[in-house]
């Protein structure tokens, strides 16, 4: 039976943020520290327990349909944002620009952890890994406004290293800082056999 098991690896939180008004802008404001509840980050623009569907859903449901809300946090790894950072020619990007939740480091290739794997805090909050999150337009106009010439770049530069989407599953406090215990699911990739093409009759 598949079930979760606590990795080898740990991270520490080496930023916290939050969008306040995603009509406004994507940039997210710094914090020290933040109440994880149901419903995202307090404060958190991206927040809810619904949200409506958008282009990346579009093959399952109507545009703007209530949906359920596994995007409510994005994650981001210090080393892959510095990664990014090389590529586009800059010394560092601060995640303020790509709208942000948390930035962790410590576990490496850390977009491609596992969707259902889990990030738990001391304080017990606990997030659940939704999908890794594709590079988009909106960070690249972002980082444009302030590094002229550099934004065009960042969709390609952040390309399996743009983080993961996640939900909170359990409640707690979070802080710059906490150590995040990495726990990740048991269960096999899925390896379906290759279905027997018939042979054409004589």
């Amino acid at each position: 039976m598949a079930a979760l098991v606590r990795s080898d690896f740990t991270a520490k939180i080496s930023w916290l943020g939050r969008v306040p008004d995603r009509d406004a802008s994507l940039r997210a404001e710094a914090l020290q520290e933040v109440m994880a509840t149901l419903d995202g980050f307090e404060g958190e623009a991206h927040g809810g327990a619904t949200r409506p569907c958008c282009s990346r859903f579009s093959m399952l449901h109507p545009r703007d349909t209530p949906i359920r809300n596994a995007r409510q946090l994005s994650i981001l790894s210090a080393e892959e944002l510095a990664g990014i950072a090389a590529e586009i020619g800059l010394d560092s990007l601060d995640p303020v620009l790509l709208g942000a939740s948390m930035v962790v480091e410590g576990i490496p290739d850390f977009s491609h952890i596992p969707p259902s794997s889990r990030l738990q805090l001391p304080s017990g909050a606990t997030l659940t890994v939704d999908l890794e999150n594709g590079p988009c337009i909106f960070p690249a106009q972002e980082i444009e406004k302030v590094h002229p010439g550099h934004g065009k770049g960042f969709k390609p530069a952040a390309e399996n290293r743009r983080g993961l989407t996640a939900w909170v599953e359990r409640e707690g406090m979070v802080k710059v800082g906490d150590e995040v215990a990495l726990f990740i699911p048991t269960q096999p990739i899925w390896a379906p056999l290759q279905a027997t093409v018939p042979e054409a009759a004589e």
